[in-house]
């Protein structure tokens, strides 16, 4: 009888202690998150899900310490001094109808605590599922942001080589005119030599200023074959220059429409890589779902303590049961096992209505982040967000580890 009630003093309420750092660290992590997720409307909409799933998971959390704390109230309140007023008064049958009765309660919130459990662990899942849907799309990410910077990379090379040849073509044709502009001064100052033969032609010279008419007027104008010959030259070799500089227009023409579309592809480029959202918040999203997962671990492992609690208590409760058969001779020491009992569950109900309350806050208020999408935050409201979160984060004390569900909860 030392042991239990060396047990019951150990059993106390801050069993839950841990729960309320974890529970709120998990709110935060997935805010983060969230916030971290504005341009991945994909992953937005999976970690949404996913805290809208913790959420949901703390609210049934709420509801089933909710049944333990009523299940610990009507064994304390009722059933318990009923089975004592049993005993007392060496009603044995009546005795194993009360502890029938309180085994089917305490076997009802053994399974609902069980199935706790099971969510727990189906949510752990689903948390490092999206986790690896987080991994993927920064591995995709940064290949698109790779393969487009060497395509904008390419664009520029092709538009500067492009303008380059323009700009040689520029001066290529600059000179083509220098070079007609000199040998339509060579025929003028020819044209000019011969006044002394024709006076008429130096005048029609001097007063018209097109190279064509001039050229003919010399014809018609020179007999000798030298002076022939001469013009001849002359006119082939500004043929030849207005050819080429038709030829270079051309050309000019054809580099400048290649200039365009190339530099109409570089903005597209560019708008596609712009478009492209910064992933440098991904890999923080991925520590704080790893995290997540980590706490997720902790309060499963918290509610596979509150089964080992239940077992434990399940024992105390018929510590007693097989001194039915000897009630009258036994009576003082099975009202001692029914009041170590009650002793156990009133302070496992306390700790009950602590953990509840901290479900019932989280499932509350901790999620109204998910109201508003990133997305349509400015950039200066979203830098506050999250700086505030980070705060947040760093005022939390770091809980200490969350028994392990293989080691007793309890001193047996």
């Amino acid at each position: 009888m030392a042991d239990s009630k060396m047990a019951v003093s150990q059993w106390s309420p801050t069993f839950v202690k841990e729960l309320l750092p974890a529970a709120e660290k998990t709110a935060l992590l997935y805010h983060l998150s969230y916030l971290c997720l504005a341009n991945f409307p994909n992953l937005e909409r999976i970690i949404r899900s996913r805290a809208v799933e913790t959420q949901l998971l703390f609210g049934s959390s709420d509801a089933t310490m909710l049944k333990c704390i009523l299940t610990s109230e009507n064994l304390v309140q009722s059933l318990f001094p009923m089975l004592a007023k049993a005993v007392e008064k060496n009603k044995a049958v009546l005795a194993v109808k009360f502890l029938g009765k309180a085994r089917v309660w305490i076997k009802e919130i053994i399974s609902e605590v069980d199935r706790i459990v099971q969510k727990y662990d189906l949510h752990n899942k689903d948390v490092a599922s999206s986790t690896s849907d987080v991994i993927k799309e920064k591995l995709d990410t940064d290949k698109k942001i790779t393969e487009q910077d060497h395509q904008m990379k390419q664009t520029e090379n092709t538009l500067n080589d492009l303008k380059s040849k323009l700009q040689k073509n520029t001066e290529e044709l600059a000179e083509v005119e220098r070079k007609i502009n000199c040998k339509s001064q060579e025929i003028q100052e020819f044209a000019r030599s011969i006044t002394q033969k024709s006076k008429g032609l130096g005048i029609f010279a001097a007063i018209v200023p097109f190279i064509g008419p001039i050229v003919k007027s010399i014809y018609d104008a020179v007999h000798d074959p030298e002076d022939v010959a001469r013009i001849k030259a002359l006119e082939a070799e500004l043929n030849n220059l207005i050819a080429d500089k038709t030829a270079l227009r051309q050309k000019q023409w054809q580099l400048e429409l290649q200039v365009i579309d190339w530099q109409m592809k570089f903005a597209k480029a560019n708008f596609d890589r712009n478009s492209i959202p910064d992933p440098i918040h991904l890999n923080e999203v991925q520590s704080s779902l790893s995290k997540i997962q980590a706490i997720l671990i902790q309060l499963k492992n918290f509610w596979e303590n509150v089964a080992q609690m239940l077992d434990y208590l399940e024992q105390k409760t018929f510590v007693g049961e097989d001194l039915i058969e000897d009630l009258a001779e036994l009576k003082d020491e099975f009202l001692e096992s029914i009041k170590t009992a009650e002793g156990a569950w009133s302070s496992f109900g306390e700790g009950c209505k602590k953990a509840s309350f901290i479900f019932k806050l989280q499932t509350k208020d901790a999620y109204q982040f998910l109201e508003v999408s990133p997305s349509s935050l400015s950039k200066e409201q979203w830098q506050t967000e999250y700086e505030s979160v980070k705060e947040k984060l760093t005022k939390i004390d770091p809980p200490q580890s969350v028994t392990p569900s293989n080691t007793p909860a309890i001193s047996k």
